[in-house]
């Protein structure tokens, strides 16, 4: 499913009416950092979204990046990420 299609749902029912998808996506991925970094950008600058990451996955430790010039609140959420994936350690 394209990114335009998973966040918004008419779409998702016109063209995927036997998906459990309902409302729209409210998390998207995507096949490299590079893709998934511009379309994070784009939609926290042209959808007003909070963007939480980049958060990289697959690796055999977590990884946890931030952005240059980030904001007390992105330093805040990257933080809950980490100690969740502790927790889970």
């Amino acid at each position: 499913m394209q990114a335009d299609t998973a966040v918004t749902p008419e779409i998702i029912q016109k063209y995927y009416p036997f998906s459990t998808l309902k409302g729209g996506a409210n998390v998207l991925i995507f096949p490299n950092l590079e893709a998934g970094n511009v379309a994070y950008k784009l939609l926290a600058r042209i959808g007003g979204a909070e963007a939480i990451g980049p958060i990289l996955m697959g690796l055999s430790k977590p990884v946890h990046a931030l952005q240059r010039g980030a904001e007390v609140n992105d330093i805040v959420n990257m933080a809950a990420i980490a100690v969740v994936e502790a927790q889970d350690r």
